[in-house]
């Protein structure tokens, strides 16, 4: 192969070309389909128009591709970006994933064990075949030697006649493009590599080239009620936070799903199951920092939320002892401030394997851990939940209840009717989990007012339209990465302290279109008699069932 290439000689401009050429062309397949699916649904078109869309990527990026293809380093540059690109479009083609900004802060906040669990052989071969293969060969292609005045007009003779191009499609077809690009936002999104290392330099930029933000402290009256006070010294409040990991819920039964995903739970007269909860985002590191945050969906700012106060926070300075046990790769630093377990993967347990940890772990040693605290206590579970794409190993095989499952990373080589089998399992053991917390929380009646609160991230896309896994922009992301399940247990003692009514909860969880994890902030606030002037009553889903 290098012999046969190294007779193939290209100037610096017109090895530009052809890279311009090869980005368009395969890994940016992905957005033609986009492309293909919006301009079917349309009465007409201009053939024209659709004929001049890789024309205008291959003039942009080569455009792009000449500020960065200088001697000495054109080859790494272009080795770099056809690698890069493989990878997203490895990820786009067969996931349906999104690299905008919101994507790329979960990929760097994203632990190893995690990014691991993408791997799969189909994986590699692609990596193979579509970035090391062309990689290769570009790098055996031969630059010819010019002159610097030459190099220099011919990438400017390169760039005036590509901008050229762009004009010219502009003028022919600008209403064309201004209609779907207006109607289809998203599409900017799709773009491979670009979208990536924008969204990348502008993450980059706000995490450590802007200047550190403030850090807000509010909240600052918070306080325990006096009969909460009183009330700690003989029978404290107990609630444990289940915050879950790509629970969707449209796959529970409560909301019309035919299979019997919540097995465990589903005889316990205290569970109150809300039938419609929206996220705040379809991202771990979006909705995490967003449902602890007194910010809510629309106001969220990422880079002020780690800088102020969450709920967490509040309870502590209202004299509340905080536990977060982690099995999920990072708290987002939601627990900063608080006392953390990560729970160890590489530890002697039937319950972990090297890598990661069923969910159950987080269990272990949970009641030393309870009568260490002290007062009223709130202890959060993060669980691993039902991360994809490896759910198979979010349960142990003998809890493998639908079959056939997909027992691979790379789903996109399983049936779909697999992929779901396999996920609605990961549920069934998320219930399992949480059935185990509410009877150690009955077993701690004596001692406690108990109760439990479960509520998941973000929601799934298991194949619909094509789209698999999460992370797609809110504002166009699939119903089912937006939706997700929300549950309370109230214990008997924690109903009479707290004058909360449970029929009333049930009938009023029967709401649609009204609860979100913005509620979550003043719901923990009003369910732990903490008081404070920016307590939200209205957002509070216990105050309306209150006595």
């Amino acid at each position: 192969m290098k012999n046969y290439f190294s007779n193939f000689k290209l100037s610096n401009a017109n090895y530009t070309l052809l890279l311009s050429v090869f980005i368009t062309l395969i890994p940016n397949i992905a957005i033609y389909t986009d492309v293909y699916h919006i301009l079917e649904k349309l009465d007409n078109f201009s053939v024209g128009f659709v004929i001049s869309i890789p024309f205008f990527f291959i003039f942009s990026y080569n455009i792009i591709f000449n500020a960065v293809t200088w001697p000495f380093i054109t080859k790494p540059i272009s080795v770099i970006l056809i690698l890069l690109s493989c990878v997203l479009f490895f990820a786009e083609y067969n996931y349906g994933i999104f690299f905008d900004r919101n994507m790329v802060q979960n990929i760097f906040e994203t632990d190893s064990s995690e990014a691991t669990s993408y791997f799969s052989w189909f994986a590699l071969l692609w990596f193979v075949m579509i970035g090391i293969l062309p990689s290769v060969i570009f790098s055996c292609i031969q630059i010819k030697k010019e002159s610097a005045i030459k190099f220099i007009l011919k990438k400017i003779l390169y760039v005036i006649a590509s901008a050229a191009g762009i004009v010219l499609i502009a003028a022919m077809f600008y209403q064309d493009y201004a209609s779907v690009i207006r109607n289809n936002k998203y599409l900017g999104d799709r773009m491979v590599p670009a979208s990536f290392i924008h969204s990348t330099i502008q993450y980059l930029h706000r995490t450590y080239f802007t200047k550190p933000i403030p850090y807000t402290q509010i909240g600052l009256d918070a306080h325990q009620t006096p009969e909460a006070l009183k009330q700690a010294q003989s029978k404290p409040t107990l609630l444990i936070m289940v915050l879950g990991e790509t629970a969707r819920a449209q796959n529970y039964q409560v909301n019309g799903y035919q299979r019997d995903t919540t097995p465990y739970t589903n005889d316990l007269t205290n569970m109150i199951r809300f039938k419609d909860a929206a996220s705040c985002g379809t991202a771990t590191a979006i909705s995490v920092p967003c449902m602890f945050s007194r910010m809510d969906r629309k106001n969220l700012n990422l880079a002020k939320a780690p800088r102020q106060d969450n709920v967490l926070d509040i309870f502590k300075r209202a004299g509340i002892d905080v536990l977060w046990k982690e099995n999920d790769g990072g708290d987002k630093r939601v627990a900063q401030h608080v006392r953390k377990i990560t729970l160890d993967p590489k530890q002697k347990s039937p319950l972990c394997d090297g890598s990661t940890c069923y969910d159950m772990a987080l269990l272990n040693n949970l009641d030393q851990q309870i009568n260490q605290m002290k007062g009223n206590r709130v202890i959060v579970l993060h669980l691993i939940g039902s991360h994809g794409p490896t759910y198979y190993r979010r349960y142990p095989p003998k809890m493998s209840y639908y079959k056939p499952t997909c027992n691979r990373a790379d789903i996109e080589n399983c049936s779909v009717q697999q992929i779901k089998n396999t996920y609605d399992n990961t549920l069934r053991y998320t219930d399992f989990v949480l059935k185990t917390l509410v009877n150690k929380l009955k077993s701690k009646s004596s001692q406690f007012n108990t109760a439990l609160i479960y509520m998941s991230d973000h929601g799934e896309s298991l194949g619909e339209d094509g789209i698999f896994l999460h992370g797609a922009p809110y504002s166009f992301a699939p119903i089912y990465q937006r939706r997700v399940p929300l549950m309370v247990w109230l214990s008997p003692g924690i109903q009479k302290e707290s004058g909360i009514n449970l029929k009333c909860m049930k009938s009023y969880s029967k709401k649609t279109d009204y609860f979100s994890q913005d509620n979550l902030f003043d719901s923990l606030l009003g369910i732990m008699d903490v008081k404070t002037s920016i307590y939200r009553p209205q957002q509070d889903i216990f105050n309306y069932c209150r006595h």
